[in-house]
């Protein structure tokens, strides 16, 4: 197949085909006669093909793919009716939670313009994303509950490229974030299919011993923040690959560094300082802090994006409650590349970090056949989000709490103790 750029880049053929190759075979693992719903910025038109092709030559039985555009986006804040903000496209996500239920795998590409909606009326951004997320709630359901195998990748938008690497010309940086992607993909490896069957390896014993010592709680330390993270009853630990209720075992995220499980919502104190700015729908958050009492957060602030980011927390009573909580050393190759990426998917793999929102179902011990009322009453949080931003750095220390008080070291100055 002929890549058809929409752009001109110096992007590395080869490497984009590996990279395509590796989200259907280790992200996504295919099965034969499986549907596959894609999302994707329109830019990433030459990844969907490649990936398209994969998925067919693995089986697949139908093929659908959703594009987004970040200009039709912005037209829409700039000319759009008022009432326009209060609707969402049911009718599409509808269709996605009826593909999933019916066993279809989902890939998302990541690649938007972090700074797309900057200018943008917070109140309107707001009012879009709430409606958005109301009607994707039953499709995400099936995400978040892993009742089918997913995969997010990413590809380099032109805009994107040129916030990570402002001084460089556009098809310079297209091309280098392109390059820092693959690295981190492992696809610039020799052999990236057993590449990540030898890293998944790893993150399983780290989730391993973390399950094993049973901490109720985590105590994160550093500049900016006292964090008591208390654990859900009967949490589980993961990272790198998982087993869907399908039975198909797919790594959700490329790349990944982080081992990962649910807080109880209700057992969150004191107070955090993120490490590194969220990408959050076009709008960048930057120097967030937060305090804790009884599992929410009861006071927010952000020196960049703030109106933003309590409207964010006023999405629902979950958005102020934590649904995930992520151990990445600071040695991590995202972090050791030095690229700050303005996107969540890298980021939150360079820093160990938290998620407002909604929690996973599949961290919970059998949590595949508890209902959500024993998920919530173990202390699993219910939302419309999911956004996940970053605490840790080379600076903060992690405690692992005992039931009986007692600490354990899990992390000294951002690194495995």
């Amino acid at each position: 197949m002929t890549i058809q750029p929409i752009f001109q880049t110096a992007i590395d053929p080869q490497k984009l085909e590996k990279l395509a190759e590796v989200a259907v075979q280790v992200g996504l693992r295919l099965e034969k006669g499986q549907d596959l719903v894609i999302t994707a910025p329109i830019a990433s038109l030459p990844l969907v093909r490649l990936i398209t092709k994969h998925a067919y030559k693995a089986g697949a039985g139908i093929v659908s793919t959703f594009y987004s555009d970040e200009e039709t986006t912005l037209a829409r804040y700039q000319y759009a009716p008022d009432a326009s903000f209060d609707k969402a496209s049911d009718w599409l996500y509808e269709g996605m939670a009826k593909a999933y239920a019916n066993g279809a795998a989902r890939l998302a590409i990541a690649g938007d313009n972090p700074m797309m909606l900057a200018g943008q009326d917070p109140a309107k951004v707001a009012r879009a994303n709430k409606a958005n997320s109301m009607a994707y709630k039953p499709a995400l359901e099936k995400i978040a509950n892993f009742d089918i195998n997913w995969n997010i990748i990413s590809y380099p938008n032109p805009a994107w490229a040129k916030q990570v690497f402002p001084d460089l010309p556009e098809e310079v940086a297209v091309a280098k974030l392109a390059d820092a992607i693959f690295a981190a993909s492992r696809v610039d490896l020799a052999d990236p299919v057993a590449a990540w069957a030898d890293h998944n390896a790893n993150l399983k014993k780290r989730s391993t011993w973390l399950n094993g010592e049973r901490f109720a709680a985590l105590h994160f330390t550093g500049p900016g923040t006292d964090l008591t993270v208390g654990l859900a009853d009967g949490h589980e630990w993961h990272g790198g690959a998982s087993t869907a209720k399908n039975g198909i075992t797919c790594n959700p995220n490329i790349p990944t560094e982080e081992v990962f499980t649910t807080p109880h919502a209700l057992k969150v104190e004191g107070h955090v300082s993120s490490t590194k700015p969220l990408s959050h729908q076009g709008t960048l958050i930057d120097d967030i802090q937060v305090r804790f009492e009884g599992g929410r957060i009861v006071e927010a602030k952000a020196s960049k994006g703030e109106e933003v980011l309590n409207k964010v927390l006023d999405t629902d009573e979950g958005a102020r409650r934590l649904g995930e909580v992520a151990l990445v050393p600071h040695s991590s190759p995202i972090s050791a590349s030095g690229i700050l990426f303005y996107n969540t998917l890298f980021d939150e793999n360079a820093s160990c970090h938290i998620a407002l929102g909604q929690c996973y179902s599949k961290c919970f011990v059998d949590g595949a056949s508890l209902t959500p009322e024993q998920i919530k009453a173990q202390g699993g949080n219910s939302s419309l989000i999911h956004i996940d931003w970053m605490i840790g750095s080379d600076k903060v220390d992690i405690d692992g709490i005992k039931p009986d008080g007692s600490k354990v070291p899990v992390m000294r100055k951002g690194e495995w103790a």
